[in-house]
């Protein structure tokens, strides 16, 4: 196995990940008051359905590699709300689904900060490559501050700011160019999705590795990582750092 210099990992269901439905459930309980404060009612089936649907563009875009912003994805919820709202209450509206994710319960996966720690005390590089739903960069930066675990990680990629999802070569390559420039066969990337982590990370040539600790990604039609590991705990062996 040739010797790995690097490793980036994938930030949702890799480093991170949410019970399900809270960053969903945050916005929709801001939005349902602020829309009952201003005198707009809305029953939760309808709100759950805009949300939904605002979701799915997202989706969408993310699929056809074109950015879709948590500003945008307000912007089309609102609209499909089908009020005539005040430029206040929008303001206010827009706000309240950009920062749902600031004081929100995050969790770290199991294992992983012992992991990063093995593999940076090995001389690793690590890097993390993100794709950007509506919780932006920022604020996912932050969790891991509060964290204790970004100052680990020797330089990071996130679509909100690179303005490419993965597999997009753009993202991968901004990556390996942010931790010096490695062989692309000397860096390993760790991420939960087929489509994105696995696929992006082999066509670049790179050691793919599908964790499964949090989500199994069973779509039997795209590629299999040359490693899957479920628990943090055996990548170091895996990679090599026994």
């Amino acid at each position: 196995m040739t010797a790995i210099e690097a490793v980036t990992f994938d930030y949702w269901n890799t480093l991170v990940f949410e019970e399900r439905g809270h960053l969903r459930g945050r916005r929709m309980e801001a939005w349902a008051g602020i829309l009952e404060d201003a005198g707009f009612a809305i029953e939760r089936q309808q709100l759950d359905a805009v949300f939904d649907a605002s979701w799915e563009r997202y989706q969408a875009a993310w699929t056809a590699n074109e950015q879709f912003s948590a500003v945008q994805g307000a912007e089309d919820a609102m609209e499909r709300l089908g009020f005539d709202l005040p430029a206040v209450v929008r303001d206010t509206l827009l706000e309240a689904f950009g920062r749902a994710g600031d004081d929100a319960e995050l969790h770290l996966t199991e294992n992983i900060e012992d992991c990063l720690h093995t593999l940076k005390d090995a001389g690793v590089r690590l890097g993390i490559i993100c794709d950007v739903g509506f919780t932006g960069s920022s604020v996912l930066r932050e969790h891991l501050i509060r964290r204790g675990l970004l100052p680990l990680f020797d330089h990071w990629s996130f679509s909100d700011e690179v303005g490419a999802y993965k597999p997009s070569p753009v993202i991968f390559a901004h990556a390996l160019e942010g931790l010096g420039g490695p062989d692309p066969e000397r860096v390993a990337h760790v991420g939960d999705l087929r489509r994105t982590d696995v696929a992006g990370a082999l066509g670049m040539g790179m050691t793919a590795v599908r964790y499964t600790g949090v989500f199994d990604d069973d779509s039997a039609d795209i590629p299999e990582g040359d490693h899957v590991v479920a628990d943090h705990a055996e990548l170091p062996a895996v990679l090599g750092f026994a």
